[in-house]
């Protein structure tokens, strides 16, 4: 049974989180501390939960990338894109109705939204055309977005933050459902969906047959082209929403720095929840366990008094323990030595 459960790829970022979680409480007495107020929940561990959202977000749209064999390193642009977009389409004129100043929509928030998570789409669209129809190497044409959807993004502001005064947006990333944060609610619709998706129709063996061999995927008829195309699509959608949740949460928008170095984080959540680089086998529900791994570890080293200088340092040698211990190989050599050392050798 134990054997079976260390086995499980659930196992160890199960056992990695509930270890971070520990350490918190004790370097933070009142880290499991909740207070209702005001209808709503607050503490430590709401917060991980909501700021763990939008990288959840894009960890998911990144998974089924990596499932493919593929890489995303423009999410982060593409965050700043929709964020940019929205703030730029809602912003919040001041206007003086019957005698009251208030803030009303440059367009209907729901316009807004539509015209950010459409333009995120285009732009997976573009990365899963130039990977799957002209044959580029993910990572270079993933590059390519990367280094000008930021620009792209800088544009967009005019260099600056575009501050949005719209308060009914503040829901997405503010707001609070039966008493956690709407975020939450967003990440685990998008988690639910995609798990429907690929565990009740063949879509998820579609995907991971393309991740162990495109080309014999293509030859047992599996239109592998389409199917990496509306990966990437995905991915770009799933950036969009994170970068709608981000923008809402800091009522802003920062060409410059939204979404910056985000996809690093969101390939580290992916690795951390058991899915493979080399394509094939996939865990969403490992990658969204990845994505708390990490935000619980920020947390953890400003809770223990870690100096910022040396926090990507700290949280560089975290990760790097928990892929050795989730590799097999490594676990079978660290084993196979401590047996032979505490073994005595038998005397002829």
């Amino acid at each position: 049974m134990m054997t079976r459960l260390l086995r499980h790829h659930l196992f160890w970022p199960a056992f990695t989180l509930v270890l971070l979680l520990a350490i918190n409480a004790v370097f933070n007495p009142g880290f499991w501390n909740l207070q209702w107020r005001d209808g709503h929940l607050y503490g430590s561990v709401i917060d991980i939960l909501n700021r763990a959202a939008p990288l959840a977000l894009v960890a998911l749209g990144m998974t089924l990338v990596i499932a493919t064999r593929g890489i995303d390193i423009s999410v982060g642009a593409v965050v700043a894109i929709a964020a940019a977009t929205v703030a730029l389409m809602i912003g919040g004129e001041l206007v003086v109705k019957d005698g009251v100043q208030t803030h009303v929509s440059r367009f209907p928030m729901s316009v807004a939204i539509i015209a950010a998570l459409a333009l995120a789409s285009l732009c997976g669209l573009w990365n899963g055309l130039l990977v799957a129809r002209v044959g580029m190497q993910p990572i270079i044409a993933t590059l390519i977005l990367m280094v000008a959807g930021r620009g792209i993004a800088q544009l967009m502001t005019g260099g600056q933050i575009i501050t949005v005064y719209y308060a009914p947006f503040f829901f997405l990333g503010n707001g609070f459902l039966l008493g956690l944060p709407f975020a939450v609610f967003i990440a685990a619709a998008v988690w639910l969906v995609l798990h429907l998706a690929m565990t009740r129709t063949a879509l998820g063996l579609f995907i991971q047959a393309i991740g162990i061999n495109p080309a014999a995927s293509r030859l047992a008829g599996l239109h592998e082209r389409t199917i990496t195309v509306c990966v990437y699509v995905f991915c770009g959608f799933a950036a969009g929403v994170a970068g709608l949740v981000i923008s809402s949460n800091v009522k802003s928008a920062d060409g410059n720095n939204a979404g910056m170095l985000m996809e690093l984080d969101a390939i580290l959540a992916v690795t951390l929840g058991g899915t493979l680089l080399t394509g094939g086998r996939f865990s969403l529900a490992g990658s969204v366990l990845g994505a708390l791994i990490i935000q619980t570890l920020t947390s953890t080293i400003y809770s223990i008094g870690v100096p910022p200088e040396i926090n990507m340092v700290v949280k560089a040698a975290v990760v790097f323990v928990v892929m050795l211990l989730q590799s097999a190989e490594f676990r079978r050599t660290v084993g196979g030595a401590i047996f032979r050392r505490a073994t005595p050798h038998a005397k002829t």
